[in-house]
């Protein structure tokens, strides 16, 4: 059986403090609390870190965020030797924020990457310093100081990045929204959330649970760091931190 989570982070990805009660502790040791701000691990997007506060000022650290049984069913994995909270109890939550921002920034980077390479995705992993963004690209003159320049012009832009829903109907009558070539969003509950770039998303709208900046400056100084051939048409676009290194 699974205990539903209220996720937060879904609506305010900023919120970085909240209070919350112990919904369930699994035979492992995970904490799955009523509601959280910890993302779990998702869509290439790792789970947040942080800790829990207990009442009497006490710590649980945590070292992981995962989902369990369904998508709805948040587990925060303790540190070792953590302490256990009790059911019913009442925590204050406090993520990694320092993590969590560049997580943010690197996730909203690799969708700005997906509208200079329009192209089928094959894998993605968002990391706090090395993102990687894989595409089957029949052209193969990209270059990474040409994509760069492109990257920064839309981040220097400052185009806002916000969510909404749409129903599962409105996605199958738009498949283009859907950029990866071997995953599908998950359907059947009613809706599904887009992430969006621009004024009304016309620079890019796509289906995405996870975080994301407000603005694309926010985003920072980014560049492609390489280039990697992974196949006869996959290639691997990795993103990194600050600007492009003089050659």
């Amino acid at each position: 059986m699974t205990t539903n989570t209220d996720p937060l982070f879904r609506e305010d990805a900023y919120l970085a403090h909240a209070d919350a009660t112990v919904a369930a502790v699994n035979e492992r040791g995970g904490i799955v609390l009523d509601r959280t701000i910890f993302y779990a691990t998702s869509g290439g997007q790792p789970g947040d870190t942080g800790k829990l506060i207990r009442p009497d000022g006490s710590e649980i650290a945590v070292s992981g965020t995962i989902t369990g049984g369904s998508k709805d069913e948040i587990i925060h994995i303790p540190a070792p030797d953590a302490p256990v909270p009790e059911i019913g109890e009442k925590l204050k939550l406090v993520i990694d924020w320092e993590r969590r921002m560049k997580l943010m920034r690197m996730h909203t980077a690799c969708h700005l990457l997906t509208v200079i390479c329009p192209f089928p995705i094959t894998g993605a992993s968002v990391n706090e310093a090395d993102s990687r963004v894989d595409f089957d690209i029949p052209d193969q003159t990209y270059d990474k100081a040409d994509v760069t320049e492109k990257l920064m012009q839309l981040v220097t832009t400052d185009h806002p990045v916000f969510t909404r829903w749409i129903t599962d109907d409105e996605l199958a009558a738009n498949p283009g929204l859907v950029k990866s070539k071997n995953v599908r969003p998950p359907v059947g509950t009613g809706r599904i959330r887009l992430v969006c770039i621009g004024d009304e998303g016309h620079i890019d709208s796509q289906p995405c649970g996870g975080t994301h900046v407000r603005s694309t400056a926010e985003v920072g100084g980014i560049h492609i760091g390489k280039i990697e051939k992974k196949g006869r048409e996959n290639r691997r676009f990795r993103i990194r931190f600050g600007p492009l290194p003089e050659s």
